[in-house]
């Protein structure tokens, strides 16, 4: 603190009584006149240099505070590019609704349309069940109707084989194994 020199302050009884301790009553030597105590065994170097120290680091602490409110607002601005738009509307979606979109981990459930809003998503669910509704009548109509059955065996394909036009066509046949050949 007193850049390894010790000072050396003196004073008198004399002065103690008239003045008091707190009194301009101590002498340190090198200095010309009498002088209170904190200010006697004060070192007016250091304390500037100290102030300037904590000058440059209160500049210091403003500049990294102004950096951080910086990359904030810059992470903040790529936050809302990355935000999804609604594929129906061209609205951003909300927070909550970024949340709820994002998968949360293999056995949480999957969003049923995570490319639209909530507004959109009601109104495409609302019009999934009308369709729905409207397709099982439909169904039990086309019910009355059997399907048809392809021919041949299940599970096996058929070779093309050379009609007499030359045009190929199925066969029964069952194409060569990989081992044995025609089966």
């Amino acid at each position: 603190m007193y850049d390894g020199k010790l000072p050396i302050v003196v004073t008198g009884m004399k002065q103690l009584k008239e003045h008091g301790p707190a009194g301009a009553v101590f002498r340190r030597f090198g200095r010309p006149h009498n002088q209170t105590l904190l200010e006697a065994i004060g070192n007016p170097r250091r304390e500037a240099h100290d102030a300037r120290k904590q000058a440059e680091y209160a500049a210091r602490q403003r500049e990294r505070q102004e950096e951080l409110r910086r990359i904030a607002a810059e992470h903040r601005a790529e936050w809302e590019a990355r935000r999804p738009v609604c594929a129906d509307c061209g609205t951003r979606v909300t927070d909550e609704r970024w949340r709820a979109i994002e998968p949360a981990g293999w056995d949480a459930p999957r969003e049923t349309h995570p490319h639209l809003c909530d507004d959109c998503k009601q109104r495409t669910i609302t019009a999934e069940r009308q369709a729905a509704q409207a397709g099982s009548e439909h169904q039990e109509h086309d019910q009355a109707v059997p399907k048809q059955k392809a021919p041949g065996r299940r599970g096996q394909a058929t070779r093309p084989a050379k009609s007499a036009a030359g045009a190929a066509g199925p066969t029964p046949e069952p194409w060569p194994c990989r081992r044995g050949g025609w089966r």
